[in-house]
């Protein structure tokens, strides 16, 4: 028996050491918005390897990494939070935990899930490897703008009640702090990527407004009080997305809401710098990794055309239509390409960001939100 358990140990070994090595540093996933499944696909290859079904309502989804890269946290709108392996290409375990959520965020120690609800409301907390719940926090109110903050934090913004909570899992129940006044109507946030300032976009109300987290009290910073007013206001064809913030050098570029500009921030001061008239309402508004160049993408029916400002003139240099319904955009790690999906073509496309020279189509059934796993070691993706 003993020289039977040997044979067995050394032949797995020898199986181990012959196969093929998974490496997931270059590989990313891509929403399948109408068929509820994700496409693996590979950076250096511009190809897909996969798909893995099953995976619920993905209308309005996102994901996470864990920090080792194999394991993608998707979040559904149809309240189902889906971990999935992208070694094994199949998913992990699901669970259903509300009936209509909007994203969610990973712990700095990838520990915890966290996921943002509209219905019934709050957020619900997961154990990273079981995805059994260890903390349920009800707010009364829609929850948007959850992201993961240094030291085992989540923060988060209240909808309904103009309210931003700071949930402290450091010593493992949560320890919650509520911070009033952030402003009417709060649709999305960001967190920097070194997790001081925490900035929320106000659709109730012109302006943004901002927290700095390293404050032991953190108090509601109003930023852009004015921003639009005077101006005749667009009906709001799809909200503007934060979390796809661009930082370039000193200075924040977002999305305005109702009105087609970028607006420009300093990241020290929080006072405008600029404004950059776009081709309609933006909805990304995503730096290139090395800041020098914002991608701008729009929302219907201008939806087809993106626009590509200079970071130091703050003027458009590029425009061009990929086609129908861009909904997302995402940069390889170190920018020298931007892979782009267009829902309504069907297909990811794959560009040069130096000389905007499309490199690759990917075939993909109507793709929205493309996420690479570099996004592992960031804060607040």
């Amino acid at each position: 028996m003993k020289q039977l358990i040997l044979g067995l140990a050394a032949t797995l070994m020898m199986t181990a050491a012959h196969a093929e090595p998974t490496a997931t540093g270059d590989l990313g996933l891509v929403i399948e918005r109408a068929k509820g499944s994700v496409l693996l696909v590979d950076q250096s290859d511009r190809a897909a390897l996969a798909r893995i079904e099953g995976l619920g309502d993905l209308s309005h989804a996102s994901l996470v990494y864990s920090p080792d890269e194999r394991f993608a946290y998707v979040f559904g709108r149809d309240g189902g939070l889906t971990k999935v392996d992208i070694v094994t290409r199949q998913i992990e375990s699901r669970v259903v935990q509300a009936g209509n959520a909007i994203g969610g965020a990973i712990s700095d120690d990838g520990k915890l899930v966290a996921v943002s609800n509209y219905e019934p409301g709050g957020v619900r907390v997961f154990d990273a490897d079981t995805l059994e719940m260890v903390a349920d926090i009800p707010t009364g109110s829609k929850t948007i703008g959850l992201v993961d903050a240094p030291g085992r934090r989540f923060v988060f913004t209240m909808w309904d009640t103009g309210e931003t909570w700071i949930a402290d899992f450091a010593n493992g129940s949560p320890e919650i702090t509520k911070i009033p006044d952030m402003g009417k109507n709060p649709y999305d946030a960001l967190i920097t990527a070194n997790g001081r300032t925490y900035i929320t976009g106000l659709f109730g109300e012109d302006g943004l407004t901002a927290l700095d987290l390293w404050d032991e009290t953190p108090e509601p910073i109003r930023v852009l009080p004015d921003y639009g007013r005077g101006q005749e206001e667009m009906p709001v064809y799809k909200m503007p997305h934060l979390e796809g913030w661009a930082l370039t050098g000193r200075e924040f570029v977002l999305p305005a809401v109702g009105h087609p500009q970028v607006l420009w921030i300093d990241a020290d001061t929080l006072i405008e710098t600029g404004r950059t008239q776009t081709h309609g309402q933006p909805v990304f508004a995503m730096a290139r990794p090395d800041g020098r160049q914002v991608w701008v993408n729009f929302a219907h029916p201008l939806n087809d055309t993106i626009q590509v400002i200079d970071s130091v003139t703050k003027e458009i240099i590029h425009e061009f239509k990929p086609g129908p319904a861009v909904l997302h955009m995402e940069f390889t790690p170190r920018g020298h390409e931007v892979w782009i999906s267009v829902r309504d073509a069907n297909k990811v496309m794959v560009y040069d960001t130096r000389t905007f020279e499309k490199l690759r189509e990917i075939e993909a059934d109507s793709p929205s939100g493309i996420f690479f796993t570099a996004r592992a070691h960031r804060t607040g993706l």
